[in-house]
């Protein structure tokens, strides 16, 4: 399997396109991540599964959060996308979070091509509350069972604020590149 950070980009930004490599498919309990030294997708760990993803968890190539990983991405779809998987995905939002002290943002997406949902959704306008919800729910809790309370939800913001997140990820990744 290839190096994604070596032979993708991570979009149009300045459109609000990105692309995206998904790790984890909604539903799933199982902690899938991307092992970039091996260029394969490896088990990290299986979660409660009290705790399965509630949406499309998945990178953006040739980003760098302060976390020192790929800039996440939760994918809004209506059903499970498979690991391994690229999308063109439509920005729409950010989901800013706080994991052991560290800000680990999500950049909230629909995919660019959704012939299912007409392209209707635009921002996190166009979104239930009751999935916005469900996904701090599930990010304020999923660590309790192992470790409580290290986990924080900052709240959202436009895809304005996401562009700048993503834009910051790409020149800490240009500038930093990674270390393992």
């Amino acid at each position: 399997m290839p190096d994604f950070n070596k032979i993708l980009t991570p979009g149009n930004i300045d459109d609000g396109e990105v692309n995206a490599i998904i790790d984890i498919p909604e539903g799933s309990s199982l902690k899938i991540e991307y092992d970039r030294a091996h260029g394969i997708f490896m088990l990290d760990r299986v979660e409660p599964n009290v705790f399965p993803k509630p949406v499309n968890y998945g990178f953006i190539p040739q980003t760098k959060d302060t976390d020192g990983d790929e800039l996440d991405v939760l994918m809004i779809c209506h059903e499970p996308i498979p690991t391994g998987t690229l999308i063109q995905g439509k920005v729409i939002g950010i989901f800013n979070f706080e994991d052991d002290g560290e800000m680990d943002y999500k950049i909230v997406c629909v995919p660019a091509d959704d012939r299912n949902t007409g392209d209707s959704i635009h921002s996190l306008d166009d979104v239930s509350m009751r999935w916005k919800q469900k996904i701090e729910f599930h990010f304020a809790h999923y660590k309790d069972l192992k470790k409580p309370g290290t986990t924080k939800v900052l709240g959202w913001g436009s895809v304005e604020e996401a562009k700048k997140v993503i834009h910051e990820c790409i020149e800490r990744f240009k500038t930093e590149g990674f270390s393992k």
